[in-house]
This record gives C-alpha cells, sequence and structure tokens, in this order.
C-alpha cells in the first residue's frame, strides 16, 4: 500500500519537497494515480506521470502495467499522447448553462458528451471582480473545465472564456399561404412538426419566405401553432437553399461596415520583402475559382551532392499584412474561423477586397507572399527547407484539367509556352515527393467526392464525381510538404502555434473494428501503436472484392476527428508527427495565425504574432475546431436539401443505392449516383423479426437470419420527399441476403436484443 504523503505542491502529488525523501520502493496507489490524472489534464503523459512520483527503472514498467490495467477496466482512455478519466471532460469545453443549484450557482452540461453515462455537471465560477457580460440559464459558453474532488457535488468547476451570442426557443421554417387562405410552416429539419400561424401573429411574412418563429405550446389536438418573429428573406431567389444552412447555424454572413471599410483602406507594407517576380510562379485550381492563394514551382537540385533531388517552392499570399491582430477585420476573420462552401454561393471568411484581390494571385499582378523553398532528395526526403517574404508575380493561372492535358501531351496556346520549363519540371518534382508520401504510408481511404452543378436559377443540372488527375495530387502534396516545413519552423524557434491534429482511433472504435472484421475473417492487429499502414494493410486485402466499399466505409467510420490545438499530438492519417496548416489563409483562420508566427519567430516585419494572441490559442484552437464542424455540418444539409428538391418529382421512382447507416430504427441508404442519403424505417421490412447487429452492422432476421448490412448494394424506391429538410423515405425492394458471420453472432446479438428490448415483430413493429 502507498504511503500518505502531505505537502502537495502544484503539479507534484507528493509535494516539491518529498522526493530525496521518498523511499527508492515507493510506488503510488491505483487511487493516487487516477487523483494525479484528474488535477493534472495537462501533465497526463505516461512519462508525467513517473516524473510527477519519481519513479525510474523498474518501477516504469509497473506504471506501465498499471495504466494499461486502468484503461482495460474502462477508468481511463487515452486522447492524444495524454491519459484522461474516463468520460472526462477537455480542459476546455463548450458549455450548456442548464440551471442554478439551492446556493444560486450556475450549472452547466457539456453541449457534446460521448462518454458513458450521464453527462457531467459544472459549476460555473464567476470571478468578483469581473466585468463585461454575466451568463445566465441558457447561454452557451466557452469555458476552462477544473475537475473537483467533492462526491456530493458537480464532478467539475468551470471558469468562463467567451459567452457565445444567445439563442431564443425559434426555429426556422418556410411560411407558405394554403389555397384557404389560412398559414403554414413548412419544416426545415428533419424532426421537426408542421406549424400553424394564425393572422394576427404573420408579421408580414409572404408565401415563400424563410421566416424564425417561435412556437407556442401545443394542443392536445392538432397541429401546434407559432407566431412569425421574423422574416429571413425570400425562398424564389436562387440561393435560397445554402440560406436556409446559413440561419440555422448561426453563420455570419453579412460584413459589419467597419469591417468593409478597414478591407477598402487595407494597403500592405512592401518595403523589406525579397523581389521574387522573376521567378515563373504558378496558380493551379478549380477551372471556377475566384480566389487563388498559392502558386508553386520546381526544379532540379544542382547540387551534386544530391543527385536526383529537387527544388520546390511554394508561395503563399501574404493575408498577415493586411490583416492586423486585434482590428475589426481580424475579429470578424476569427468569428467566422473559415470560409463556408455552398454548391450556389460561398460565404468568405474575408471580404472580397482581401480575398479576391489584394490576396489573390492574380496572373500578370504584383502580389505579397511568404513562400516556402524546400529541398528534397531522390527518395522524396526533405533535406531542409528556408521561408521568404517575397514579392511575387503569377506566371499564369492554370485549372486543374488545363495543367493536366498539357503534360498529357495536348497542351494550349497558355500551357505551350511553359510546358518545359515549368509544367515538366512540376510533375517530376512531384514524382520524388511521391516515393517520400508511399515510403511515409499516410491513411489511403478510397472516398470519392461528388460536386453538384446547378442551373441558372439555383436548382440542381446533374451530380459528378470529378476525375481525380495527378494535378490535384501534386497540389496536395506540395501543399503538405509546406505545412510540415511552417510545422517544423515554428517548433524549432520555439514559437507559439496552432497545430492541425488528428488522433489515433480510440481504443474502444477500434475493438469495435477489430470485432467487426471478424466477422469478414479479417483482423486488426492489437498494439498501443496504431499506424496507418495497418488499415492500409486491411483496405488491400479488401481491393475489388465485394466488401470493399462497407470495409472503406467502416475503417473510416473507426478515425477521429481531425481538429486544432497548441499541443502537437501528431497527424494520424497523414502520417506526420508534425503538421500545421499555413497553405490557405484566405480561408481559414488557423493559417493566418501560423502567417503571424513565421513572421514573428523569423523577424520578416511587421504583422506577426503578438504575446496577446499567443496567450489565447487555446481558446482560439477550440472557436476555430467548432466553426469548421459548423461549416462542414450546414455545406452537408445544403446538399442534401438540394438532392431532396431535385428529386422531388421522381416519387415511386426506382433507385440503385447502397446502405450507408444501420440503425434499430432501420436502413440509411445513399443514391451513389447522387450522394444524397434517404430512411428505410425497420417497419417497413417484410417477413421476420429484424434483430440489430453493432458489431455486423446489420439488420437481420430472427428466423432466417437473411438481412441487410452496411454498404450493400440494394434497389429502393423513393416514396416521399421533404425537399427543405433535406429528408426522403425509400422502400426496400431488394430481397434480404445471408450474412457472414451472422449464424456466429446470431445468439449473441438476439441476447443483446432482448436486453436492450429493440426486437421487432411482423414488418418490424415491436411486440
Amino acid at each position: 500500500m502507498a504511503r500518505r504523503i502531505s505537502g502537495r505542491s502544484h503539479g507534484d502529488p507528493r509535494g516539491a519537497d518529498t522526493r530525496a525523501r521518498v523511499k527508492d520502493d515507493y510506488r503510488p496507489s491505483r487511487d493516487e494515480i487516477l487523483r494525479y490524472i484528474a488535477e493534472n489534464p495537462d501533465r497526463s503523459g505516461k512519462r508525467e506521470i513517473a516524473k510527477a512520483f519519481a519513479l525510474r527503472g523498474e518501477d516504469r514498467i509497473w506504471l506501465k502495467d498499471l495504466l494499461r490495467d486502468l484503461r482495460d477496466e474502462g477508468l481511463l482512455t487515452k486522447e492524444r499522447k495524454r491519459l484522461t478519466r474516463a468520460g472526462a471532460l477537455p480542459h476546455v469545453a463548450v458549455l450548456d448553462i442548464v440551471g442554478r443549484d439551492a446556493d444560486g450557482v450556475l450549472l452547466a452540461n457539456p453541449s457534446e458528451f460521448t462518454g458513458p453515462g450521464s453527462p457531467p455537471v459544472i459549476a460555473i465560477r464567476i470571478s468578483r471582480g469581473a466585468t463585461g457580460p454575466v451568463p445566465g440559464i441558457g447561454d452557451r459558453v466557452l469555458a476552462k473545465t477544473f475537475p473537483t474532488e467533492d462526491p456530493t457535488g458537480p464532478a467539475y468547476t468551470g471558469r468562463v472564456m467567451k459567452i457565445f451570442e444567445k439563442r431564443s426557443e425559434a426555429v426556422l421554417g418556410i411560411f407558405r399561404v394554403l389555397k384557404d387562405g389560412s398559414f403554414r410552416i413548412e419544416p426545415v429539419e428533419r424532426r421537426q412538426p408542421e406549424l400553424i400561424v394564425d393572422k394576427e401573429f404573420q408579421n408580414g411574412a409572404k408565401n415563400g419566405d424563410l421566416v424564425e418563429v417561435e412556437p407556442a405550446r401545443a394542443s392536445r389536438y392538432g397541429l401546434p401553432r407559432a407566431k412569425v418573429l421574423a422574416v429571413l428573406g425570400s425562398l424564389t431567389s436562387e440561393k435560397a437553399v445554402s440560406m436556409i444552412a446559413i440561419h440555422a447555424h448561426d453563420i455570419p454572413h453579412v460584413f459589419p461596415a467597419d469591417v468593409i471599410a478597414e478591407a477598402e483602406a487595407a494597403k500592405a507594407t512592401l518595403a523589406g520583402r525579397e523581389d521574387w517576380r522573376d521567378l515563373p510562379l504558378v496558380t493551379i485550381d478549380p477551372a471556377d475559382a475566384k480566389d487563388h492563394d498559392d502558386a508553386v514551382f520546381a526544379t532540379p537540385d544542382t547540387d551534386e551532392k544530391n543527385p536526383g533531388g529537387v527544388i520546390v517552392t511554394v508561395a503563399i499570399a501574404d493575408v498577415a499584412a493586411y490583416v492586423r491582430y486585434g482590428t475589426p477585420l481580424d475579429r470578424e476573420a476569427l468569428k467566422r474561423g473559415n470560409s463556408v462552401y455552398f454548391p450556389d454561393r460561398v460565404v468568405p471568411m474575408l471580404p472580397e477586397r482581401i480575398s479576391n484581390d489584394l490576396c489573390s494571385l492574380r496572373e500578370g499582378e504584383d502580389r505579397p507572399a511568404i513562400a516556402v523553398r524546400m529541398t528534397f532528395s531522390a527518395e522524396g526526403r526533405k533535406l531542409r527547407h528556408s521561408f521568404h517574404r517575397i514579392m511575387m508575380k503569377s506566371a499564369a493561372k492554370l485549372a486543374y484539367p488545363q495543367a493536366q492535358a498539357a503534360i498529357d501531351g495536348a497542351p494550349d496556346k497558355k500551357t505551350r509556352p511553359i510546358l518545359d520549363n515549368v509544367l515538366k519540371p512540376l510533375w517530376d518534382a512531384y514524382a520524388v515527393l511521391k516515393r517520400g508520401r508511399d515510403a511515409r504510408q499516410p491513411l489511403e481511404l478510397e472516398l470519392p467526392e461528388r460536386k453538384i452543378l446547378l442551373k441558372p436559377d439555383g436548382t440542381v443540372d446533374r451530380v459528378i464525381v470529378p476525375e481525380r488527375l495527378d494535378a490535384h495530387k501534386l497540389i496536395e502534396e506540395f501543399m503538405i510538404q509546406a505545412n510540415v516545413a511552417a510545422a517544423e519552423t515554428l517548433e524549432g524557434k520555439k514559437e507559439s502555434l496552432v497545430y492541425r491534429i488528428h488522433d489515433a482511433p480510440s481504443l474502444a472504435k477500434q475493438e469495435s473494428l477489430r470485432e467487426f472484421l471478424a466477422t469478414l475473417s479479417l483482423s486488426l492487429a492489437r498494439g498501443a501503436q496504431m499506424r496507418p499502414s495497418q488499415f492500409n494493410g486491411i483496405l488491400e486485402r479488401v481491393r475489388g472484392a465485394d466488401n470493399e466499399a462497407l470495409v472503406n466505409e467502416v475503417v473510416l467510420r473507426s478515425q477521429s476527428q481531425a481538429e486544432y490545438s497548441p499541443k502537437n499530438i501528431g497527424h494520424f492519417g497523414l502520417n506526420l508527427k508534425r503538421y500545421a496548416h499555413f497553405t490557405s489563409p484566405i480561408r481559414r483562420y488557423a493559417d493566418l495565425i501560423v502567417h503571424r508566427g513565421l513572421i514573428a519567430a523569423l523577424g520578416l516585419g511587421p504583422g506577426g504574432l503578438t504575446q496577446p494572441e499567443a496567450d489565447r490559442l487555446e481558446e482560439v484552437a477550440a472557436l476555430i475546431s467548432a466553426t469548421e464542424r459548423r461549416a462542414m455540418a450546414a455545406e452537408r444539409d445544403t446538399v442534401d436539401r438540394l438532392i431532396a428538391a431535385y428529386l422531388a418529382e421522381r416519387i415511386n421512382d426506382t433507385f440503385d443505392a447502397r446502405i450507408s447507416g444501420v440503425t434499430k430504427a432501420g436502413l440509411f441508404v445513399q443514391l451513389p449516383q447522387y450522394g444524397a442519403d434517404g430512411f428505410i424505417p425497420v417497419s417497413s421490412l417484410d417477413g421476420d423479426y429484424y434483430i440489430y447487429d453493432e458489431t455486423a452492422r446489420s439488420l437481420f432476421g430472427e428466423r432466417t437470419g437473411k438481412g441487410y448490412q452496411l454498404a450493400d448494394r440494394v434497389e429502393v424506391r423513393l416514396l416521399e420527399v421533404a425537399p427543405m429538410a433535406g429528408a426522403m423515405r425509400f422502400e426496400m425492394l431488394t430481397d434480404p441476403k445471408p450474412l457472414p458471420g451472422s449464424r456466429r453472432s446470431f445468439h449473441k446479438a438476439k441476447g443483446r436484443a432482448r436486453a436492450s428490448q429493440s426486437r421487432f415483430g411482423p414488418r418490424g413493429r415491436r411486440r
């Protein structure tokens, strides 16, 4: 048993002056280890724990075994390279204030919680000398969290860092005037009911308006009622569908007057820059791109000590020259976090004067930029790099297909003059970098991207899957290497930065994936250090097989979500030890922070990272991670609505589909041609009692053992569409099939289903 030791100081569980007095055979108890991890979330790596308890030699091996046991028992989880108590909150979290305790202390819950059990309660601390707005019930806040030791009170205390804009209980909908003159609110969310609006609560709304309404308490009979609070815009315009997502997700889309004024008056400091205008840098972008924030050039390395090596140059628009920390322009950029790309519009992070003019690397025009020059060996290993603040002039604006066509033997008037001295050296350099990428073995998932092409009226014309060209891969790999160089430079200079991090799959997701692969007679080795190559090996084994799409889908879902953090854990998917976003400061605030850091660290002039900004990086990283997730959700919702509206006239048509999700309630199916999802309720599946098998990602019949599994290809009939909600309901036409592994897991799944009462009778009805 461990001894009780007093005199604890912050960060040292035994006190700063106790280490010399502790016996050599001292080993902390499990409770002491767990308490230390809870109290020191920022210093909870294995090495830090060993240092805190002065463990050496065999004691460190004992500690490693103990920590593994605690993880196996579910008492600890590993996040990034640190250990946390299972279900513990991150040190910085978004919280919803939900009430007060008997003493009037505000209580909050995490806005997102994926841990076991119920969400923890956080007591919100208000500093006595605090100035500015004070949070209240109903507010959403960004807060630092601190675990408590009181078993009878809240599990955490929280110190508010930021109060998000308060939202009322209002919902969005489409105002509709029916033939009898009555008013309805058409829902724009899948689970939102239709609402009635009485004439006295119309508030000037017209048919087809997007409105914000306040629902009244539902009556016992009939539809619930609502009153119109505000008219947000008409949905008769060609950009109506994206406007729904903009308002539903609270995306700032109108620049304040002071921000526009600052952008219009912006001027860059051009003194002290290196003149690179004679270097034939070129931009290669999508054909419809309006802003061009990166340019590239490559040449063979003439150094005889580096035979077969190449020198790659990447130049990025110098946004930091125009957007200075703390200005209205900067505050608005941080509020937005990133640009949002809809099929029918872009909501930019910066006004067009900056993004499409001053910081767009236009062909033939002088532009300030920050460039990185990188030297690679013939094997694709980066030997060195250097950053420069330059003045450049783009030699050509090219589209991906245009550049690729020139390399493939079909140059046009623009690419023919630069084919030999610019384009061919770029492709030669990419061949070198590809060797390095292949040796690095990042995660290689086959995930085709679809693009919606619109008609002039904003409706869908068609959906295409653009060909993935070597031109795309070239730019992608050049940008990755530039991002790595930025992270290495800032880390080497001990400058604060925001990393782009991607954690390895959690132990729970690994085990879930392992169980699933076992149903397909595939194995995933257990080990403390998972590597992308292990997943690539599995994907290679199923390449060309019937279950290739299924395995790709499940491997994708096992991965963690990438995010921003001032603390580095590496990037699992890219298999990189350090990574930061540097190459898109026009559309990502994270990149702007990195630019400022490079300017400060290398003494490149004005516009560098300031100490107040560096002190806020933890908060800023949390904010821009949240705005990125917001943008992704808004973009996905808009695509769903556009496709649903496009297919609304094809009720009762049949489609080829693929099962994209399996739940107790039914099957989600995706139409590969359109990339849209719909739902098949389990109540519509005929002829058996269907049981949900979570391990096999399937619904199978209790009587026959036949059923449907994630990624199965099926035929479906479209029955119902709610265009503005982006919802579609289908009928299954394909008969259930024997499922691999279903007989092995039949009784186990059946027992789970009975225990959770997730059994369904004929046509899926519960019994």
